[in-house]
């Protein structure tokens, strides 16, 4: 698997925290400023060296003081006689609330990271990419109703490690290779206008209305080929079936009516070669089918024409797929992280009913957790009935 699939994950987590006086949520936030590394990654003990870089930030509106948040870092540097040019893209959730007029925050981000191949010490070969972890928080202090001075402290675990040589790229790890990395981050954060306090209380009333719409997807894919976007291997298929729930959270997107996506697989069947090397590559012609299950809490679902008698859509989703043994690969792993973008075309058959149909990619990977990955993303076929579970207020077109 290449590094960099959280960029597409960021396009399915939603809210991030206000950084305002008001406890009104801002509608879109974007923080950019500088970034702190404790050590390099080379930094063995005798010669640790920290890093600096950028840090920026962007996300839409809260949901009871939970947000969900996509971060960008990158860090340059020399230690040890070897460049040390990384970037990380990590997505999660943020859990806030203000104290006077400060506004405090924790959070918990994961993601990938990337380095240049050759950053071990003195220069010698390693992994360009490895999973990473960020657990922290800080505080934002409004400076005016669009900016506030942000500071963050956080705590980051990484998994790059080195390896033998390009052409045989089997990990290792020498005594002392950091893991844990101190970050700090400070800059400006922007906010749209905020609402004042009695406009925000009026806004408050009204989002206290009816229920918002919302559906039910019982939902079937089968994979019908395979492409290289974010991962290696392309000899196994892929079917499941499962249930999809959307609802209206967030109002409109370039036309669109915004949904939040959950979704839960509890029949997921993985059809591969029945002996792979380390790498996912096939040593035989025959295929076994490997069980599994899989869950995705995260997601977001553009619908356009919405009340009519035909919608387009698309929709992305990020989670978790897990098997009963490891996939891809005998040195990967039994659990992956997955990510979907679907494209597609809702038909009304009633007034409670839709039937869909779309195309999708499904990427799962171990995002380097274990020194192999090969991943996969499969082109996919997928069909489903649609229940409303509350109708909106749109007429039919």
């Amino acid at each position: 698997m290449r590094p960099g699939w959280l960029p597409l994950l960021a396009l399915c987590i939603w809210p991030l925290a206000s950084a305002c006086q008001t406890q009104a949520a801002a509608p879109y936030q974007i923080y950019g400023g500088m970034a702190y590394l404790s050590n390099s990654f080379n930094g063995v003990p005798g010669s640790r060296s920290p890093l600096l870089g950028w840090d920026a930030a962007v996300a839409f509106p809260a949901w009871h003081n939970l947000r969900f948040k996509v971060d960008a870092t990158g860090y340059s540097g020399t230690n040890l006689g070897a460049q040390q040019k990384s970037y990380f893209v990590m997505g999660g959730g943020e859990y806030g609330r203000t104290l006077g007029r400060e506004r405090l925050y924790t959070h918990a981000l994961f993601g990938d990271g990337g380095i240049t191949r050759y950053w071990g010490p003195p220069g010698t070969t390693g992994a360009t990419a490895s999973f990473s972890v960020l657990l922290g928080g800080g505080v934002d202090t409004p400076l005016s109703r669009h900016f506030a001075y942000r500071v963050e402290g956080d705590l980051q675990h990484t998994n790059f490690a080195l390896i033998e040589s390009v052409a045989n790229a089997v990990p290792y790890r020498i005594p002392g290779l950091p893991n844990y990395f101190g970050r700090i981050s400070t800059g400006l954060v922007w906010v749209p206008r905020l609402p004042r306090a009695s406009e925000g209380a009026v806004q408050s009333n009204e989002a206290r209305g009816p229920a918002p719409e919302s559906d039910l997807v019982i939902e079937q894919a089968n994979s019908f080929g395979h492409w290289h976007i974010f991962a290696s291997s392309w000899w196994s298929y892929f079917n499941y079936g499962g249930v999809e729930y959307d609802r209206h959270s967030w109002g409109t997107l370039l036309g669109a009516r915004l949904d939040y996506v959950a979704e839960v697989l509890p029949v997921v069947i993985l059809r591969q070669p029945t002996k792979m090397e380390i790498w996912g590559d096939p040593l035989s012609n025959s295929r076994t089918a490997v069980p599994g299950l899989g869950i995705s809490p995260i997601g977001m679902r553009l619908l356009w024409r919405d009340g009519g008698r035909w919608k387009p859509f698309y929709e992305v989703k990020g989670g978790m797929i897990g098997f009963t043994r490891k996939v891809l690969s005998w040195a990967s792993s039994y659990e992956d992280f997955s990510l979907q973008q679907c494209a597609g075309m809702q038909f009304r058959l009633n007034d409670k009913m839709d039937f869909r149909t779309g195309v999708s990619d499904f990427h799962f990977s171990n995002g380097f957790l274990v020194p192999s990955n090969p991943g996969i993303d499969e082109m996919m076929y997928n069909v489903g009935l649609v229940y409303h579970l509350h109708a909106g207020g749109a007429a039919a077109q």
